[in-house]
């Protein structure tokens, strides 16, 4: 997949003090930028990295085990989303990398791409 045919956007437009997660209400105050992003790009698949970004786009409190390796829809649009573990995530835990290429090959059967 070509990087110019990539669009990376955050949740929230400015990091929370001490890298912490956001808190529902700035992740609220954020919530139609991130909306008219996604509107304004029409993208053909969105790939969710990690909780936060999970329950935001899919309005779940479900666990990461429960979202990956299943499609989902970005609200009532046919546009299929994937939930992948976030990157901080596998700094911390080396030995889950591996589910990421699972993830990626998943992808790559959704998406139709090289």
């Amino acid at each position: 997949m070509a990087r110019s045919n990539v669009y990376i956007t955050n949740t929230v437009k400015c990091r929370p003090p001490e890298n912490r997660n956001p808190s529902s209400s700035e992740i609220s105050a954020c919530s139609n930028f991130l909306d008219n992003q996604i509107d304004l790009i029409s993208p053909n698949i969105i790939i969710l990295l990690g909780k936060v970004a999970a329950e935001r786009l899919l309005n779940t409190s479900e666990p990461m085990v429960s979202l990956r390796g299943k499609v989902h829809s970005y609200r009532d649009t046919n546009i299929p989303v994937l939930v992948f573990y976030h990157p901080a995530y596998l700094l911390r835990s080396p030995g889950e990398k591996s589910k990421v290429w699972d993830d990626i090959l998943f992808m790559k059967t959704i998406a139709n791409v090289s």
